[in-house]
């Protein structure tokens, strides 16, 4: 079976989720990955790695020069590779690139799965009132969409998407290469806590300094950021407050900002640390997780206590056991604050707490069987279309 993957860059470096996907599918399954363009592809490698920029400069320029006019057009180039590589089904990635998409699926009468992964719900229809339009006919023509939860999947049958169409597909991680170690905090020595994101309102990073600001008056603490701000402005503009937030609850000097670093060093600085916080929000601007940080995935199938929010699909990943009590709602800096306190005063409750979790992430969220079940549903859809 060969499936023909379909994203804007391959791959960001906060994408890992996104590389795991794909290499966790079973080996009978001959994946192709079309991309508009290249990012450290190389820290990503996989075979078959098809770049529009690499392989067809020219409609390269050409679809450059209409985006940059607002022109949405679907690269010829595509529908090539689908029928040069024999393709039996197409998956696109972000519910945008699903649309684009379309006219390839249907001229090659190919099962077409597309997953929606959170900045592309909600945020892409406020920012553009266009893209409303496009999701309705983008639900009544691709066979199957897929997100992370159950939250997500209210949010797309809200936009219009026919419930049966919606599959909850967790974001799987690499549980076989993170070792399960909980942490112990020996108060004679600083606490450790570590924060990781890009630099977007949506992380509520500010918000987390602010509790851990208050933290700091009862324990000794040191503090770990990994993420910075890209090129866009509103990033930028977050980056100029979370470095007030440091200054104005003392955190300048304890405060390690590493920047953007490879998926490999994020997971060694992990178990340096003893908690995990993302307080993740909904912006301004309709930007949301969607579903969950994969960070908080990780993190917490490491062994580390993680403070949250009760923030779209965050309580998915949680679960409903002893750590659900360290989701706070979302904005609530003496909610967060709580939280971090209680686990100071309550070390004896931090291996049950994160054992349970362990348990969840590896029955639910485990990369290979995740493989296993997208596969599942590729041959399924793949059968079907063989029978119509």
């Amino acid at each position: 079976m060969v499936v023909l993957h379909s994203c804007p860059i391959w791959l960001p470096p906060t994408q890992v989720w996104l590389y795991n996907q794909i290499r966790a599918l079973p080996q009978d399954i001959e994946s192709h990955i079309a991309c508009i363009g290249l990012s450290a592809a190389t820290r990503f490698p996989l075979p078959n790695i098809h770049s529009l920029g690499g392989d067809s400069p020219l409609f390269y320029r050409v679809e450059a020069a209409l985006r940059n006019l607002g022109w949405p057009i679907q690269p010829h180039w595509l529908r090539l590779l689908a029928r040069r590589h024999d393709v039996a089904l197409l998956h696109s990635h972000f519910g945008n690139m699903g649309w684009l998409n379309l006219p390839v699926a249907r001229s090659r009468h190919l099962p077409h799965v597309v997953t929606f992964y959170g900045l592309d719900v909600d945020h892409l229809p406020q920012q553009d009132k266009r893209w409303s339009a496009r999701y309705l006919e983008l639900f009544a023509q691709t066979d199957a969409v897929l997100c992370e939860g159950p939250h997500m999947a209210a949010r797309i049958v809200a936009r219009g998407c026919p419930a049966a169409k919606v599959h909850v597909h967790h974001l799987g991680v690499d549980t076989a290469a993170i070792p399960f170690r909980p942490r112990r905090h020996d108060p004679s020595s600083p606490l450790r806590v570590l924060i990781a994101g890009a630099f977007r309102e949506k992380k509520g990073i500010p918000l987390a300094l602010a509790a851990l600001g208050r933290l700091r008056a009862k324990v000794q603490l040191e503090v770990t950021i990994i993420g910075d701000a890209g090129t866009e402005p509103r990033e930028r503009l977050e980056k100029q407050r979370i470095q007030a937030a440091l200054g104005e609850h003392g955190l300048t000097a304890s405060t390690h900002l590493l920047g953007f670093q490879p998926h490999e060093t994020m997971m060694a600085h992990a178990y340096q640390h003893h908690i995990f916080i993302s307080p993740s929000l909904h912006a301004a601007d309709g930007d949301s997780e969607g579903g969950a940080p994969v960070s908080i995935t990780e993190m917490a199938a490491s062994g580390m206590p993680v403070v949250s929010t009760r923030h779209c699909d965050i309580p998915e990943v949680i679960g409903n056991g002893l750590a659900a009590q360290l989701l706070a709602p979302e904005k609530d800096v003496d909610a967060l604050t709580e939280r971090l306190f209680w686990l100071v005063d309550h070390q004896e409750a931090w291996p049950e707490l994160t054992l349970e979790v362990r348990r969840r992430i590896e029955c639910e969220f485990d990369m290979a069987a995740q493989g296993g079940r997208l596969a599942q549903l590729y041959r399924s859809l793949i059968a079907r279309g063989r029978t119509t």
